[in-house]
């Protein structure tokens, strides 16, 4: 409000003095004058003061030796105008950075408020600040722990990505220790209180922020940058130019067309540019100093869970045991998880319903805490959970292993007691993450680095598939902390996080950067981007708006300067009088705000621009592979069963197979040929830039006709043991190309779109 009014001052006086000297009434209009000189003088004395608190001597001392100067030598004019520059110099740099840093609220306020503390057998809501280490607590399902203790009665499932990034639920026994700030995604549960409020973890990572965001150092602004050479160069030469004429308003007209406003004025404008275009890709950056360091990162650190992945489990595959159907077992496990309160249960019900499998109603529906839910479906006794009893078959080895491998976790399906089936679930990897991280190396970055508290395993396969440098894995906050500081003395740090875990390594990043759209509040809170759609390349859209800003930015300062040089020696030989050189220096400084304003313009290149026909086919057919991928299974399936049935169940399911081959998944291939295949070659401006995936579509034909002819030679009797082996190589080639095939679309071509129709699908897996 104070730089407004300052604003409002030096302004009227400018036009009120002008007024009355229009008016014929020049003596009242020099003292309006004099007046706007002297309401800009005395902040300007004070904003060198506060410098040189601080050990910085600005350029801010021209202004002040200017205004001074302007009074002394009685060109009030010309003081009037140089109050006006500055003053409107303040009021941009205020619009700039008035999205300033906000403290950590968020992080303060979802820390855990109340308890259920057991008092005479019965659970009373309490104060945390009540609970004392021995206090038995009972804490229901869908709350958060308040403090940390141990598992005392009953099994804790526990959502604990805020805290250590871990993706999956953990599941905590009898006697086992819980943190606080982790939610309950199980059945109720009690506890036994280890720790007070404010000794618990949570409390240890509000604590952590507070002193990572008071370590964060504060932007100097570019001016400052200058002063080293230019405040006595400009001193240098006023002085040169009293000495050899003896006028000391030729020192005035010197330091008047020397006042700083270009410096001033030209990296806010820019500033405030950016900040409004990145606004226009889903960015909020809080402030200028962000934007600029922004441009300058070099090393990128990402949180896995939520940032590089989904942030929830999906269904990655479904085995069926030697005599089982995998829709079969599907449509058990679905059957009874519908009425299931476990987080896993949705991601299984959701495969069920993107396959269109018709669900069971379940009776006499049981669940039990740390072992999973059972009912009676059509007469059978079905069980989805863990696997039940010691025993475990060479079957049911190999499918551990395979989980173990591929960081899945399972989910085993039991009919009357006997394996029917397996369910892996694992986290997806964004569909985005690729292309993302691709342009970010193109805008500057030239390390990745993984930083996550989930299992190595899983961060390593993660980090395989997206091409990272380097992978931090089973992270603390603190540790999280602690590499992320590490980082920053290497190079300038971008950090990418979503979860309250990682608010503190965001605070203490040359740049934090949070997911806002579906993240912990408290990053977003300590983060200085927030990216406000679920879109992790419209990180690289801000990278490129901030590298174009900050050069900008520069651009404009060093061609103001570079006038500014030029009019400061013509004044010096007395060609420029203080008034016109303040008008000289107005002009300067519209040139200079004029050329930051191209900050708002978009940048060419930076963003492959989709025209509404090419997006929505982009739309349709990303839609259209929702719909068909959950079908790929099929063709692995039914290649895995083959010698297990007989001739006439083999040639049902090929039947089944190839159907859905000619009538769907050709039908949408042949399409995406003949429609959006040439719209991309048009957007990329290269005919041969589809050929690669055109030829994909071509060994499909192939595979798919290959498998007609089997079914042709197969009759009605079924294929003979002769055609097992080729019918296998067929069905397998099919789904491995299929499947990469619809990676690299979604990859290369969906994720052009403006926001991707699905959340993203699971990454590629050995068949």
């Amino acid at each position: 409000m104070k730089r407004y009014l300052f604003f409002a001052g030096t302004a009227c006086a400018l036009i009120v003095g002008t007024i009355l000297h229009l008016l014929g009434e020049g003596r009242p209009g020099d003292v309006v004058w004099a007046a706007g000189t002297v309401i800009a003088l005395v902040p300007a004395v004070w904003w060198v003061a506060r410098a040189l608190r601080a050990g910085r001597m600005g350029v801010d001392v021209i202004a002040v030796l200017a205004l001074a100067g302007a009074l002394a030598v009685r060109e009030f004019l010309a003081g009037a105008v140089i109050g006006l520059m500055l003053a409107s110099g303040r009021v941009l740099e205020e619009q700039a950075l008035r999205r300033a840093r906000r403290d950590l609220t968020a992080l303060y306020e979802r820390a855990p408020r109340l308890a259920r503390r057991y008092e005479d057998g019965a659970a009373c809501l309490v104060g945390v600040e009540e609970v004392r280490p021995g206090d038995r607590l009972l804490v229901p399902s869908g709350e958060m722990v308040p403090v940390d203790g141990v598992v005392e009665k009953g099994v804790a499932l526990l959502d604990e990505s805020a805290l250590t990034g871990e993706s999956l639920p953990v599941e905590h026994p009898t006697s086992d220790g819980v943190l606080s700030g982790v939610v309950n995604v199980g059945s109720v549960f009690d506890m036994r209180a280890t720790s007070t409020a404010g000794t618990s973890a949570y409390a240890g990572v509000v604590r952590l922020a507070r002193e990572t965001e008071a370590d964060t150092a504060p932007v100097v602004r570019l001016a400052d940058r200058f002063a080293a050479w230019f405040l006595p160069l400009t001193l240098l030469l006023a002085a040169f130019a009293w000495l050899i004429s003896g006028e000391a308003v030729r020192a005035v007209a010197v330091l008047v067309v020397a006042t700083p406003c270009p410096l001033l004025l030209a990296a806010p404008a820019a500033i405030a540019s950016g900040l409004s275009r990145t606004a226009r890709h889903g960015v909020v950056v809080k402030g200028g100093g962000a934007l600029e360091t922004l441009g300058k990162a070099r090393t990128l650190v990402l949180d896995k869970t939520g940032t590089l992945t989904i942030g929830r489990p999906q269904v990655v595959d479904i085995v069926a045991a030697p005599g089982w159907d995998v829709e079969k077992v599907l449509r058990l496990a679905a059957g009874v998880d519908q009425m299931s309160s476990h987080v896993l249960a949705a991601a299984i019900v959701r495969a069920a319903r993107d396959r269109e499998l018709t669900l069971p109603t379940p009776e006499g529906l049981r669940e039990e805490p740390g072992t999973g839910t059972e009912a009676l479906i059509d007469g059978f006794r079905v069980q989805v959970g863990k696997s039940p009893g010691p025993r475990s078959s060479g079957w049911e080895r190999a499918q551990r292993a395979r989980a173990g491998l591929d960081g899945a976790m399972t989910v085993w399906v039991t009919v009357d007691g006997q394996k029917a089936g397996v369910i892996l679930l694992r986290d997806a990897i964004r569909a985005d993450a690729a292309r993302t991280l691709r342009r970010l190396r193109l805008a500057g970055i030239d390390r990745v680095v993984m930083l996550t508290g989930d299992r190595a395993e899983v961060a390593e396969s993660v980090a395989a598939v997206l091409g990272i440098d380097r992978v931090l894995a089973e992270q603390t906050p603190a540790g999280k902390v602690d590499a992320v500081r590490g980082e920053t003395r290497r190079s300038t740090t971008m950090m990418v996080g979503d979860g309250v875990n990682d608010a503190p390594a965001l605070a203490v990043a040359d740049v934090g950067v949070a997911l806002g759209a579906h993240g912990a509040a408290a990053s977003a809170q300590a983060a200085d981007v927030v990216l406000t759609s679920d879109r992790l390349d419209r990180l690289a859209d801000a990278m490129d708006v901030a590298r174009r800003t900050r050069r900008i930015a520069v651009q404009s300062a060093g061609v103001g300067i570079t006038l500014s040089l030029l009019a400061m020696v013509v004044a010096a030989a007395g060609g420029l009088p203080p008034v016109a050189g303040a008008v000289l220096q107005e002009g300067i400084d519209v040139a200079v705000i004029l050329n930051a304003l191209r900050a708002l313009r978009p940048a060419r290149g930076t963003r492959l621009p989709v025209d509404s026909p090419t997006e929505a086919l982009l739309r349709r057919f990303e839609v259209e592979h929702s719909e068909l991928r959950p079908q790929l299974e099929l063709i692995r399936e039914v290649g895995d069963r083959l010698s297990l049935e007989t001739p006439g169940e083999a040639r049902a399911d090929l039947r089944r197979v190839y159907e859905f081959l000619s009538e769907d998944l050709l039908p949408h291939e042949h399409a995406e040929e003949i429609r959006l295949y040439p719209a991309m070659a048009r957007l990329l401006g290269d005919p041969e830039a589809t050929v690669t995936m055109s030829r994909a579509h071509g060994e499909i034909d192939r595979l798919v006709v290959r498998l007609g002819r089997h079914l042709e030679l197969a009759g009605t009797a079924g294929p003979s043991p002769d055609q097992l082996d080729d019918l296998r190589a067929c069905l397998y080639g099919l789904h491995a190309v299929l499947t990469l095939h619809f990676a690299q679309e979604e990859e290369a071509y969906f994720s052009l779109a403006s926001a991707p129709a699905t959340s993203g699908e699971p990454e590629l897996r050995a068949s």
